[in-house]
């Protein structure tokens, strides 16, 4: 496979299991970075067998980790990869073609990801694909923002759009979904206080409620089966202990 000139941006955190896929699924990319956490399994190890340079850094957020990472790239162009995500063949043939145009009048690419939930990737409600900016020029943009969850790239000139999927595999388990979830609503919860943000008891009981019939109703989450009634409940519970956490926060208390 000939090699372009994109350096590809991961952090980890014993990811040993999925590392291999992620960095095979980019092997297109002549320069690979792994920014590891810490990881007391053969994350590192694996990494360095694929061919990465492998940089440890404490984890000290979620945008900044990604940052530190981009920072250490080879070239202008930076592909950014979690650990659970995997270029597809689509993808990655058109990647290659615009490095081969040389990214003629962008300074950024998007693509659709789809989520994997349990077994099948969703196709509708609030885990159907999403359009994802992961490919970019450094020298115009970055993980910017002072936002530590739920980051995002934004650039400075033209977004394009590029065809194929980006393969998203977030759960191993449900345990570890519903661990995920509760890290995720304790970082919110303690980011929008610290912003100057308040729960009200409204907000607890209603926004659940929204985050259910926007995903389920409005955007058609049923007609996923039981893997959309599934991931609408638990985001129903996602939603309801950040507000709840907050709450507690603004009343002196630990969530």
């Amino acid at each position: 496979m000939t090699q372009r000139p994109i350096s590809l941006c991961v952090i980890t955190q014993d990811e040993a299991d999925r590392i291999r896929d992620c960095l095979a699924s980019a092997s297109f990319c002549d320069d690979l970075v792994v920014v590891d956490g810490g990881s007391r399994d053969e994350t590192q190890a694996i990494a360095r067998e694929m061919g990465a340079r492998v940089i440890e850094h404490r984890f000290e957020g979620y945008r900044s980790q990604k940052a530190f990472a981009v920072a250490q790239a080879k070239n202008d162009w930076v592909l950014c990869l979690d650990a659970d995500e995997r270029v597809g063949d689509e993808l990655r043939a058109a990647i290659e073609q615009a490095c081969d145009g040389g990214f003629t009048g962008a300074a950024g690419y998007r693509f659709y990801r789809r989520n994997d939930f349990f077994g099948r990737f969703m196709r509708h409600g609030n885990a159907g694909a999403d359009k994802v900016l992961r490919l970019f020029d450094r020298r115009r943009g970055g993980w910017r923002g002072p936002r530590e969850i739920h980051e995002s790239v934004s650039v400075d000139g033209e977004v394009k759009m590029l065809a194929g999927h980006l393969d998203h595999f977030p759960y191993r388990s449900l345990a570890e979904l519903m661990g995920k979830q509760e890290r995720y609503a304790h970082m919110m919860a303690v980011e929008e206080f610290a912003k100057g943000k308040r729960a009200t008891l409204a907000q607890i009981i209603i926004s659940p409620m929204w985050r259910f019939f926007r995903g389920y109703v409005l955007r058609a989450g049923f007609l996923d089966g039981w893997r959309g009634i599934v991931y609408a409940l638990l985001r129903v519970e996602y939603v309801r202990r950040k507000y709840v956490k907050l709450y507690l926060l603004q009343h002196g208390q630990k969530p």
